[in-house]
């Protein structure tokens, strides 16, 4: 296996059975120059990526340092997780990571206006996210705020295998977020983001949106949906308000089954 071209100290291209390449390890290419052979147990991931020239391009704009916390982060990731990413997260999270960190070092942080959202629907790449950023400050001293863990959280989650891409998976969180709050004005409380009832109700939303893109009804018997809008009218009215937001707004219609079960969500928040 021969290197075709260095992007840093921990990346070169290769060729590989007349097929190009990159290899990722660190110190891969210490010494080495072109068409110098590689040692196999150097190298610590080998994969061919669609976007070999932007992948290079990138690795060639950042500092080392940041692909390589990039790199431990997707490793770090793929074992919590128990299984691989897609290739591409090399560039969107290393991309993302190396900006976040100038960021960072500059005193600049994004509010991230879906934090609560995120954390509770994606909570093991939450829980990512937060190890990244402590591992950040621990390499570079730069002390990133909680909500890039929710940014990183998202990027890993849609590099997981069906984890849909990134500008659907923030529509679907950020619509998520508007359902939320119509329901708290509705009912004129505080709800605290930690509560068990809530984290149901946010994860049931988000089945909810689910089924509606894939036109699957979930069905409840006709009596019980009589007994559930009479006995908790509230709550009801409140499932009718998100109904109406998501037509008006996104032209998604909810079946009145499915208002249903939101009523009950909503029920357990409002008998706190």
């Amino acid at each position: 296996m021969k290197i075709k071209k260095i992007l840093n100290n921990n990346a070169v291209v290769v060729s590989d059975n007349n097929e190009e390449k990159i290899a990722i390890g660190a110190g891969i290419a210490f010494q080495k120059k072109r068409n110098d052979i590689i040692n196999p147990n150097k190298i610590e991931k080998l994969f061919i990526m669609k976007e070999n020239e932007k992948f290079q391009q990138l690795l060639l704009k950042i500092p080392e340092e940041h692909f390589a916390l990039a790199e431990e982060i997707i490793t770090y990731a793929e074992e919590a997780l128990g299984s691989k990413l897609n290739d591409h997260v090399h560039i969107a999270l290393t991309d993302h990571l190396s900006f976040a960190i100038e960021r960072g070092s500059q005193g600049i942080h994004l509010k991230n206006k879906l934090f609560h959202e995120i954390k509770t629907l994606y909570r093991k790449e939450f829980d990512i996210g937060m190890w990244a950023i402590k591992h950040i400050e621990n390499r570079t001293t730069i002390k990133m705020p909680v909500d890039e863990a929710a940014y990183l959280a998202l990027h890993i989650h849609t590099a997981k295998l069906h984890g849909g891409d990134m500008k659907q998976t923030l529509r679907q969180t950020a619509i998520i977020g508007e359902m939320i709050q119509t329901i708290k004005e509705c009912l004129h409380v505080s709800i605290e983001e930690d509560d068990l009832s809530y984290q149901r109700l946010l994860t049931h939303l988000r089945f909810t949106l689910s089924r509606s893109s894939h036109s699957e009804q979930p069905v409840m018997d006709d009596e019980m949906l009589t007994m559930i809008k009479k006995k908790f009218s509230v709550s009801y009215q409140c499932a009718k308000n998100v109904a109406k937001l998501l037509t008006e707004q996104y032209s998604i219609h909810l079946p009145e089954h499915e208002l249903g079960y939101i009523t009950i969500h909503i029920e357990r928040l409002r008998t706190l």
